[in-house]
């Protein structure tokens, strides 16, 4: 075996490894790629769910198929800060009075997912016992505005019953992340309002 070949051979072991370098490269953003879509369609779902049953909540406070037993919706929000509300409402349409109230968790809930942001919004019905799921929230706070449009800052709302128009942030992460990197994505209600907020 001559001096040639011991080159022929170191040089194609050199390129080899190069190829299989490229080759885990490859496989491993490929990997990558397919996490974070699949993980942001997981995110999406589970932020228009969500929404989807804020909004058809909020749209009712003050609402009543009986409209004489909220004879004042002005009076339906009985608590308001930046991380819950408690409200009067008819869930279920039937003329039947209810209180729904939402509110935000701690982190330290959910400390057995490896998101160390995510936290559990809770929805309580009357006096039920809170259900919540993990869908991956992070954020969830509430502005509130009066009837000209002007922002009341201050948490707790004291006089809940200036509250004409409410503006929702939600953000969404996925529980675990891909080379500590989370999918997020934000929704944001631009102040939303009751119908029955306005009936005063």
């Amino acid at each position: 075996m001559g001096f040639s070949t011991i080159i022929d051979i170191i040089g194609s072991v050199f390129v080899g490894g190069l190829l299989l370098i490229i080759l885990f490269r490859l496989n491993n953003s490929a990997t990558g790629t397919l996490y974070n879509s699949t993980s942001e369609l997981t995110v999406q779902q589970a932020m228009v769910s969500q929404v989807e049953v804020l909004e058809s909540d909020f749209r009712k406070i003050g609402y009543c198929k009986d409209w004489t037993k909220i004879p004042d919706p002005s009076k339906s929000i009985l608590y308001a800060d930046s991380n819950s509300i408690k409200f009067l409402t008819d869930i279920n349409n039937v003329g039947v009075v209810d209180s729904l109230y939402y509110y935000t968790g701690l982190t330290s809930e959910l400390s057995n997912t490896p998101n160390p942001n995510d936290r559990l919004l809770y929805r309580v019905v009357n006096n039920d016992i809170p259900k919540s799921s993990n869908v991956g929230i992070t954020r969830f706070t509430l502005k509130y505005f009066d009837a000209l449009g002007n922002s009341i800052n201050e948490s707790p709302v004291t006089l809940p019953a200036l509250i004409k128009s409410i503006q929702i942030d939600i953000q969404f992460e996925n529980t675990e992340a891909w080379d500590s990197v989370y999918t997020v994505s934000f929704w944001r209600q631009l102040k939303l309002t009751a119908r029955n907020l306005s009936n005063r």
